[in-house]
């Protein structure tokens, strides 16, 4: 991983070793408002005060400065109305913001890569005030009992909320966080018997919730189109119990000639909890004709495909063909180094968020009690292994062989974190690529032929039980 400059793409692991200033600052200000939700704001103790007042310091000298010190002040007396709640919220957010935003320019001084050039659109408000305020009366109620006070009256309030909002696109979002997060505090009731919460978790939930009940916060976010090569890069699969989701990072050069970007495609689908490894590509592949093309190596050629300005491909089959054979590595070597990376919305700029794809070369990849690192010029990168999803024949032994490497760089547990999507390694003394999304499309490899007919039979026992059900 030689400097950017020297070209090829690469990335340089020195500048992600140095110290982000300011940033632990940052971070401390929001635990310490965090631990003040776990006791809550309705009587609070002297150590919620301390928090509030920590909040208050550090957005000192920007614009929230005297709200946030009305709303703090307020709040350590036990008398925070709803909208004070919301500026708490609001300066956390900002707070989370910044370190996103210090965070991506040192991936971005890092990789080289022009950033974009464009601030995304806010997306069209949701216009249902009575629910949004619904939704903000039942969070700032959480707020005041704390996660410590809570127990199912309290968080069951939230059903009849998110029933009356999933009929409405644009209240979707807000829906599906509120349903989301009630499932987990309901889960964990009563808060009084817990040892301990996942605070900076709930808080996040907590505070977006807050923000996307204002006007003009929940909606969908603004479209445009696109028309020209998609250059895949490799896909990243999330599981959960009962959903999964494939996100596809790809390079997009517009047929007009204009500055080529990183754009994301993602298909999510629910699952039974029976469909695991490469069985869930049965489940995704309906969804989208873009893993055909990742698992074949080909672009695809978009006319007029939904595109958000963050770089978010609202994917159309009707709108992609499939193109020429296009090798991710040589898209990553070629490509990337000139692709600029998509904008943030403001609220989705949040540390967890961070996921930037990046090349890496020439480096020494080892194995420490089961930990992966890359290591060049001296320094240490920590690889992410655990992301890395059996629904494929990408491995960990397959990463601590390579000697190159596509992943998403993140930032986990205070260090930057590169999670692999494809690797360059040498196989029987002959070298090969492998990639996490290699099954995407159907695959021969025996073990994932197994997976995906133990799928089919799970899937068809699924049907059937349906079936005989919906006939009684």
């Amino acid at each position: 991983m030689v400097p950017a400059d020297q070209g090829g793409g690469v990335m340089r692991i020195d500048v992600l070793t140095e110290t982000v200033p300011g940033l632990d600052e940052a971070l401390a200000a929001v635990d310490a408002f965090d631990a003040t939700l776990v006791g809550g704001l309705l009587r609070p103790q002297p150590a919620q005060t301390a928090g509030l007042t920590e909040l208050v310091h550090a957005v000192a000298g920007t614009p929230l400065a005297s709200r946030v010190a009305e709303a703090a002040e307020k709040a350590a007396a036990g008398a925070a109305s709803e909208d004070h709640l919301v500026v708490l919220a609001a300066a956390r957010t900002a707070l989370l913001g910044a370190a996103h935003d210090a965070l991506t320019a040192r991936i971005q001084e890092a990789t080289g890569r022009p950033g974009g050039d464009e601030s995304a659109p806010e997306p069209e408000g949701a216009q249902a005030p009575n629910l949004q305020a619904a939704a903000r009366s039942w969070l700032s109620d959480l707020a005041r009992s704390g996660w410590q006070g809570i127990d199912h009256d309290l968080v069951s309030g939230a059903a009849q909320i998110v029933s009356s909002m999933l009929p409405d696109p644009a209240l979707r979002r807000l829906a599906t966080l509120l349903d989301g997060f009630a499932a987990e505090l309901a889960a964990s009731c009563p808060g009084a018997t817990m040892e301990r919460f996942p605070v900076r978790r709930w808080a996040d939930l907590w505070s977006r919730g807050m923000l996307l009940t204002l006007p003009g916060a929940g909606g969908p976010p603004a479209a445009g189109t696109a028309t020209g090569r998609l250059l895949p890069l490799g896909v990243d699969l999330q599981e959960h119990a009962t959903a999964v989701q494939a996100q596809v990072h790809a390079v997009f050069e517009p047929a007009d000639g204009t500055t080529a970007r990183l754009v994301r495609a993602s298909v999510s689908v629910p699952k039974p909890d029976t469909v695991v490894g490469a069985g869930l590509w049965q489940l995704l592949r309906p969804h989208m004709s873009l893993l055909a093309a990742v698992s074949e190596g080909r672009s695809m050629d978009l006319t007029g495909m939904p595109v958000t300005a963050e770089g978010d491909l609202l994917w159309s089959d009707a709108q992609a063909h499939a193109g020429e054979p296009a090798d991710a590595f040589a898209t990553a070597r070629v490509a990337l180094p000139t692709a600029a990376d998509p904008v943030v919305a403001p609220l989705d700029r949040h540390p967890a968020r961070v996921a930037v794809p990046v090349f890496l070369e020439g480096y020494t990849a080892a194995t420490d009690d089961g930990e992966v690192t890359f290591t060049a010029a001296g320094q240490t990168l920590a690889v992410d292994t655990d992301r890395v999803p059996a629904a494929g024949p990408l491995t960990p032994e397959a990463i601590a062989a390579s000697g190159a490497c596509i992943a998403l760089l993140r930032w986990d547990d205070g260090t930057y974190r590169v999670q692999p999507l494809a690797v360059e390694t040498t196989v029987r003394k002959k070298a090969v690529t492998v990639h996490a999304g290699e099954w995407a499309g159907g695959t021969t490899d025996k073990n994932g032929v197994k997976a995906e007919k133990a799928a089919t039979d799970a899937v068809a026992v699924l049907r059937e039980r349906a079936g005989r059900l919906l006939r009684k």
